[in-house]
């Protein structure tokens, strides 16, 4: 018999209620009752939702507060000493400090750094582990979320990270020192913790190991074989599941076989021979296939995946087998059901969390008495020939469109060295500007959704936008700013914005899928070709500069991030829709130009985000998508500076990628690491302009000038002063007036005292 698996649902309620609630308590409009009464009834209702749908094995302790690498680290007492501070009077102000800063009575605390999920759009907060770290098992998360589900009557599978993931996403401080010295002290807290889930009954533990599918060298090899040689000596734990995604475990499939563990997940819709990877493998108790994309919202054919099953079934025979989603469906929305908005053909190609795990269960009565059930997938069926007929008349329109665009040139008239000359825009040295976006306030959110209902019209809307970026052009002139920009307020997301301009795309209203925190995106959909039919920011911008003497920034998401930042159909290579996305791109950067915008931000932050998990993988990857930056930014003159933006990632695995894009100046988050992640770039001896983030924008704490004169001398130990900016870290959308203004001014004045200082 073949039983129905998930690893993971969204966290985040089906209204939103974890974000709604956050933030309530965050301003202090509720109580921590409040906050807590809201997170169990997410997921009771979340248990009860799979449990009635079919699904046999639930997961529990998938759900989080703000981040489940931050609550790992606050269970194995990984936390900095920084927040035990006498005004850090209880563990939720400490949990949420390590998140998001904490500054109350003179006392500012920052935040810990934030980085991408591999290579998702999700943000993890990065443990700090050092020589003084004394692990012990602080906290019972995982239990109590297993007690509460046994309240409602639901036995699940807890699921926690393993030791050796939670070290290799830790960082330290510590000179010579590698969190992996700790790994034999961080075991014991393990076989603690999973004694104690067994005498509460708990028979699985999925413990989710996915660096498994990446390069390993010998010292992480070492300590993994440390963690099976251990695990095995454990009499009183629950049974393992070893999971693994987002890439093929092939890659360490000897270390894998070593594996004492009675279960192992892989995913199998990135495992290019299943069949020979489980042959390799030694017999398992429970083998979990991943057949349902947990990142994509498209049907699975599941004909296709039943034929596989079916051949596992034959040749292997594993003593149990169970179907699930691909990784854990925190990627995804939640249930297609609530769209109303969509086209009909194109909503029955799609399938959101809710709808994946029904396409598991319909898979799996299949599987098990086909002749009973397979009139079931008749619906299956037709959906994926709609979709193949519809793409394919697609792909012959791209193919045409396509072959009369004649070639673009991929680079600059002339080097970086000669552009900079000519870029006369009489900034002083350390020019201060900002990302791009100024704060959404609920006015802002308000109007756009009364011209949404149809309750003011079009000339009305604009004419409060345009109200909106006088003030805040007046206002970075008062401030001091030397490159302004028009604050993005008709902008509803960065991405979106973009993609309700361009054709090929269609929109979800309900698809909430969490980014970090009580931050959400609703990710476009990609479902054909894409293009550009008119100008999509170049009467803002134009009204904007003529509002100013000072030089402002037309404002642009580049290629890579709207691909990676939407759900992009999966039948042409990736590289080929951004490619789309690109020339459409370029031609709204050419029309900036011609009505004399002076400066042009193409922002890239997912660039690092689309890096394969396997190096073997990545200079196709950077080739293609160095590629369209520069489709983009390539056909401009001279005298047109080209910026680009990028935010919370290791910039050491793409560095030579980034010199290859040319921008005139990258932007990107620094102040959380302090400075840490500019050493890349210093040793990379980076040639072009370059401004690092000098507070942190995901925090409500504000800087205090001396802060962030500090940050700029480290940066100036690194990069050459004719060649760096000040600004913030990333867009300023989703703060607060009261926080940008103070923040701000602090961030001018220090770049006055470092032009006085170096005078």
């Amino acid at each position: 018999m073949v039983l129905t698996s998930n690893l993971g649902y969204p966290q985040i309620g089906l209204k939103r209620e974890l974000k709604f609630a956050l933030e309530a308590y965050w301003n202090h409009k509720s109580d921590l009752e409040s906050l807590l009464k809201t997170s169990q009834e997410i997921q009771i209702s979340n248990w009860q939702l799979q449990q009635n749908l079919g699904i046999d094995l639930i997961p529990s302790n998938d759900f989080s507060l703000y981040d489940h690498v931050l609550d790992t680290a606050i269970m194995v007492n990984a936390i900095p000493s920084r927040v035990f501070h006498d005004q850090i009077t209880d563990e939720y102000t400490r949990y949420f400090a390590m998140a998001r800063g904490f500054q109350n009575a003179g006392v500012s605390i920052p935040a810990m750094e934030m980085t991408k999920w591999f290579n998702t759009n999700y943000h993890y907060i990065v443990p700090e582990i050092s020589r003084d770290t004394r692990f012990n098992l602080n906290s019972q998360k995982p239990l109590d979320a297993f007690n509460l589900a046994k309240t409602v009557g639901i036995i699940t599978r807890p699921v926690i990270i393993g030791p050796v993931t939670f070290l290799l996403l830790s960082k330290t401080n510590d000179t010579g020192f590698s969190p992996f010295e700790k790994i034999s002290e961080l075991l014991p807290i393990y076989k603690q913790l999973f004694s104690e889930l067994y005498l509460a009954g708990v028979q699985w533990i999925q413990l989710d190991e996915p660096f498994l599918v990446s390069d390993l060298n010998q010292g992480i090899k070492k300590a993994y074989q440390e963690m099976f040689i251990e695990f095995s000596k454990s009499e009183n734990r629950p049974k393992l599941l070893l999971t693994t995604y987002f890439d093929d475990i092939s890659i360490n499939k000897e270390l894998i076989s070593a594996s004492p563990f009675e279960g192992l997940h892989i995913d199998r819709l990135n495992t290019s021979d299943p069949i020979e990877l489980i042959s390799y493998l030694p017999k398992l108790e429970t083998l979990s296939l991943g057949i349902i994309d947990g990142r994509n919202i498209w049907k699975t054919d599941l004909i296709h995946q039943a034929e596989l099953i079916h051949e596992i079934q034959d040749s292997l025979n594993p003593q149990e087998l169970l179907i699930a989603p691909s990784c854990s469906m925190l990627h995804i929305p939640q249930d297609l059901e609530l769209e109303t908005e969509i086209v009909t053909e194109i909503k029955s190609w799609m399938s959101f969390a809710k709808q994946k795990l029904q396409e598991l269960v319909l898979l799996q009565r299949f599987v098990n008495d086909p002749k009973k059930y397979k009139n079931l997938l008749i619906n299956n069926e037709a959906a994926l020939i709609s979709r193949k007929n519809t793409m394919e008349k697609s792909k012959s329109r791209a193919m045409r469109s396509l072959q009369s665009v004649p070639p673009v040139q991929l680079e600059r008239q002339s080097p970086f060295i000669e552009r900079k000359k000519k870029q006369q825009l009489s900034l002083p040295k350390f020019p201060a500007t900002t990302i791009g976006s100024f704060p959404q306030t609920i006015e802002i959110r308000s109007i756009r959704a009364k011209l949404n209902r149809g309750e003011i019209n079009q000339t009305e809307y604009d004419a409060f936008i345009r109200s909106e970026i006088e003030k805040v052009i007046r206002l970075q002139e008062e401030i001091g700013l030397d490159v302004l920009v028009h604050g993005e307020f008709e902008r509803n997301d960065m991405v979106q914005y973009f993609a309700e301009k361009m054709q090929g795309f269609t929109f979800t209203s309900h698809g909430w899928v969490q980014s970090y925190g009580s931050r959400y995106v609703r990710p476009p959909i990609i479902y054909g070709l894409v293009s550009r039919p008119e100008t999509m920011t170049v009467d803002w911008a134009k009204y904007t500069q003529s509002l100013t003497d000072k030089p402002v920034k037309g404002m642009l998401t580049g290629p890579v991030t709207i691909l990676q930042w939407s759900f992009v159909h999966d039948d042409q290579p990736r590289a080929d829709t951004c490619r789309e996305i690109a020339l459409a791109i370029r031609e709204e950067v050419l029309d900036l130009e011609s009505v004399g915008i002076q400066i042009i931000q193409i922002d890239e932050p997912a660039l690092r985000e689309g890096l394969p998990i396997q190096k073997s993988k990545w200079q196709q990857y950077l080739s293609w998508a160095v590629e369209c930056f520069k489709i983009t930014s390539s056909g401009v003159k001279d005298e047109t500076q080209i910026h680009t933006h990028m935010c919370y990632a290791e910039f050491n695995d793409i560095v030579n990628a980034i010199g290859e894009m040319d921008a005139d100046v990258i932007s990107i988050e620094a102040s959380r690491s302090n400075m840490q992640l500019l050493k890349a770039f210093g040793d990379y001896h980076y040639p072009n302009d370059i401004g690092p983030g000098v507070y942190d924008i995901h925090s409500p704490n504000i800087p205090k000038v001396e802060e962030i004169v500090g940050l700029l001398e480290k940066a100036l130990e690194v990069i050459p002063g004719d060649q760096l900016w000040v600004n913030p870290d990333c867009g300023l959308k989703t703060r607060t007036w009261e926080e940008v203004i103070p923040s701000l001014k602090a961030m001018v004045n220090a770049a006055r005292s470092l032009r006085k200082k170096a005078l």
